[in-house]
């Protein structure tokens, strides 16, 4: 489903600051695959979300999704594609527009857009029902501005949302780190029984390495711009933090603790 080719990139090249962000990454996932992502910061996982969402261009190497090279288009033409969920609750949604008319959005990527048809009754009834998963109550607040909703239902929104076209491709970055631990932990939840619901190829970023071993099918660390381990779901099952960090120090030659890796 998603096939990334020797996908390298360097920052501000030729200059003092020269920083090679991407160096040959290779990665495959197959249809319905869901893989966490962890590194150090700056070790390249926002960038290769980046370049597979189309904000970035790599300076060699391509993106191919469900089989198309999609390594020249624009990110807005690679929307019908893609669903993203972002760090920041405050991304991703319109918060002065409604519960309904932000949906209304999501719903219509890739299709005729237009809010007087994006909010008729057998939407809105479809609408109630998708929120009705989320068990928030937020089917009975359709009216209500997304501004006005907290950090956690905000993102749980944003997730519903970023899986409503069903996606060829579904990118969390870091989607839940802004969250205190309580719904951090609703929004994890979501994740897991959404992208299981709609069996979609999900490739997400985080910090946090036991939502990364709870998470998943396939886990993957990054380091200085390359992929330095790769699990399948049944060598993941058998790992531990500690263990994570383990393979991470052999790589570093040092011995780390969580917030070390974090560094």
């Amino acid at each position: 489903m998603l096939e990334i080719k020797n996908l390298s990139r360097t920052f501000f090249p030729g200059t003092v600051n020269e920083r090679k962000a991407l160096r040959n990454i290779n990665l495959n996932l197959a249809d319905g695959e869901f893989v966490t992502v962890i590194g150090s910061n700056g070790a390249g996982k926002s960038t290769v979300l980046n370049m597979v969402a189309g904000k970035l261009q790599p300076d060699v190497g391509s993106v191919t999704i469900a089989g198309k090279n999609v390594t020249k288009l624009a990110d807005y033409k690679r929307a019908k594609y893609i669903g993203r969920v972002f760090q920041d609750p405050m991304a991703g949604t319109a918060p002065t527009m409604s519960i309904e008319e932000n949906m209304a959005l999501a719903y219509a990527r890739g299709r005729f857009r237009g809010l007087g048809l994006g909010v008729g009754s057998k939407r809105r009834e479809l609408f109630v029902e998708e929120l009705k998963s989320l068990e928030l109550g937020l089917e009975n607040r359709l009216k209500t501005k997304v501004g006005l909703l907290s950090g956690g239902q905000r993102q749980a929104l944003s997730l519903l949302m970023a899986t409503f076209s069903k996606p060829k491709i579904l990118l969390l970055d870091e989607h839940t780190a802004a969250l205190d631990p309580q719904r951090a932990a609703l929004v994890s939840r979501l994740t897991k029984e959404i992208v299981e619901r709609h069996q979609l190829t999900t490739l997400m970023v985080t910090h946090n390495m036991e939502q990364a071993l709870q998470l998943g099918t396939r886990l993957i660390m990054m380091h200085d711009g390359q992929i330095i381990l790769d699990l399948n779901q049944e060598e993941k099952s058998k790992m531990t933090v500690q263990d994570l960090l383990d393979e991470f120090g052999k790589i570093k030659g040092a011995q780390l603790d969580d917030k070390t890796m974090l560094q």
